[in-house]
């Protein structure tokens, strides 16, 4: 599973700047995969609260049971890294 450090560097790396949402899609992971990563970290709740989930255009995903397209992560994440 990929750790929390290298999911945000691969989001600063897709973000056009801090705060703009990623499609879930461009992290490159199986659709299944993706579920499973991004409701792992949201069912936590120290690292959900970084996590501000969208439901936009563009491949849906199910994330703790909630459709999402795209994800912004908040910069303050960078506290608990």
């Amino acid at each position: 599973m990929i750790s929390l450090q290298e999911l945000y560097r691969q989001y600063t790396c897709l973000a056009p700047k801090p705060g703009e949402p990623v499609p879930l899609s461009a992290f490159k992971m199986s659709h299944a995969e993706t579920e499973k990563v991004f409701s792992i970290f949201d069912e936590d709740y120290h690292i959900s609260r970084f996590f501000h989930f969208r439901n936009e255009h563009g491949d849906k995903y199910s994330i703790n049971g909630e459709m999402a397209t795209h994800v912004v992560i908040d910069p303050d994440i960078r506290l608990v890294l």
